[in-house]
């Protein structure tokens, strides 16, 4: 995104064959932006800040929040009248909390039933604001921060509790001035982003699944490298070494604003416990992973001040628990979170699992699945490629070994 808002064209590497990518390149593609892929290599002829070209039909964001959420906020800045859309999960995800902070910057923004896809953005000249999240919600910080590219003067975000800064960063590596003042992200609108050469890390929200397979399979020993060790991302290696995971971090160093590093885990059997209040916005999307690994820990796992997993991809605290108890777990749902018991409660089975058309549920229950007794079919399990297409065939070859 930002390398479409930059003067003159971007190199990226190792950029992601994942489905919600390639969803922000096709909408970009569509607004003017020359986007050129080969393999995991992209090239982006940035078009600057007032370059981008009305697209001729709506913009299909698939699958992606990320994409939505971020996208609009770029969209709001524009001159021009913009529709964007996506699939049957996004558009029951919650866009409300996006519009909400635009339009106080002077976008018109219309939604389905008040709140949700497909979204008809009317783009002008934008005012910077003071904003405090109402909810931890990176999505929506990166959004106003991408706004105020286009106000003229200072735009702020508050964080009630610090979320995933990846969006900050890059802002910096591209040109953009930010100020930081204690919980409040400051930046200045009108700038001249400069085209990067950029790598892409390995991403450590999908790296979990492995290392959370290294949990369930006795004498694992596993080494991913090159992985993104964001420090607001990284809080699921501290959760996990917390259990007992024995989890190492060799060759770190920082590359394009981001620390980058490898990450070494062998199979110890796991305590468990309790994660709640200000870690669970910075592993957010991890917890998942984090739920499966309940019934092959001693104390089993539970999950509080969770309820933001009821809008993601799916309602992932009722997924877990379903398909948990069809595997023969022990679980309590709650509003905002669930428990599962531990070993002591029984091994789990093999059984039909429903993700729900959400990824990171077929990719967890795939994990569960490897310590269960007898076979387990996910349906759908193509959902995967929305983040990790070749997941399956990684595990495989990981499992084999």
């Amino acid at each position: 995104m930002l390398a479409a808002l930059a003067e003159g064209a971007s190199d990226i590497t190792h950029f992601s064959a994942a489905a919600d990518c390639r969803s922000t390149l096709d909408c970009f593609s569509r607004l003017g932006v020359k986007v050129e892929s080969t393999g995991d290599r992209v090239r982006i002829t940035g078009a600057g800040l007032d370059g981008f070209r009305k697209s001729r039909r709506t913009l299909d964001a698939g699958n992606s929040g990320t994409t939505m959420r971020l996208l609009t906020g770029i969209l709001a800045g524009q001159e021009f009248r913009s529709t964007i859309d996506g699939d049957g999960s996004l558009r029951r995800r919650p866009m409300r909390r996006v519009i909400d902070p635009l339009t106080k910057m002077g976008a018109r923004i219309e939604a389905r039933d008040g709140g949700h896809a497909p979204l008809e953005i009317n783009g002008t000249r934008l005012s910077p604001i003071e904003y405090t999240l109402p909810v931890p919600s990176a999505q929506v910080k990166s959004a106003v921060l991408l706004a105020g590219l286009f106000a003229d003067g200072v735009t702020s975000v508050i964080e009630p509790v610090r979320t995933r800064d990846h969006t900050e960063l890059a802002l910096a590596e591209f040109g953009a001035r930010l100020d930081y003042e204690g919980r409040a992200i400051q930046v200045h609108g009108r700038p001249r982003l400069q085209a990067r050469t950029l790598a892409v890390p390995g991403d450590l929200s999908s790296a979990v699944f492995f290392l959370a397979a290294a949990m369930v399979l006795p004498e694992s020993n596993v080494v991913i490298h090159n992985v993104g060790l964001n420090p607001t991302r990284s809080a699921v290696l501290d959760v996990l070494g917390s259990m007992g995971a024995p989890i190492s971090l060799v060759s770190v160093r920082s590359a394009n604003g981001e620390l980058v590093g490898d990450i070494s885990v062998r199979h110890e059997p796991l305590k468990g416990g309790v994660i709640e209040g200000a870690f669970i916005a910075q592993l957010i999307d991890e917890l998942p992973a984090i739920a499966v690994l309940g019934p092959f820990t001693e104390e089993g796992i539970e999950i509080r001040d969770a309820a933001e997993l009821r809008v993601k991809e799916s309602d992932r605290i009722s997924a877990l628990a379903e398909n948990l108890r069809r595997m023969g777990a022990q679980v309590e749902e709650r509003p905002d979170g669930l428990r599962v018991a531990g070993r002591s409660a029984g091994r789990l089975h093999g059984a039909e699992i429903e993700p729900r058309g959400d990824h990171r549920m077929a990719m967890a229950f795939a994990v569960a699945a490897l310590g269960a007794q007898g076979e387990t079919v996910i349906r759908d399990a193509e959902c995967a490629g929305v983040s990790f297409p070749n997941f399956f065939s990684t595990l495989e070859r990981l499992v084999e070994r």
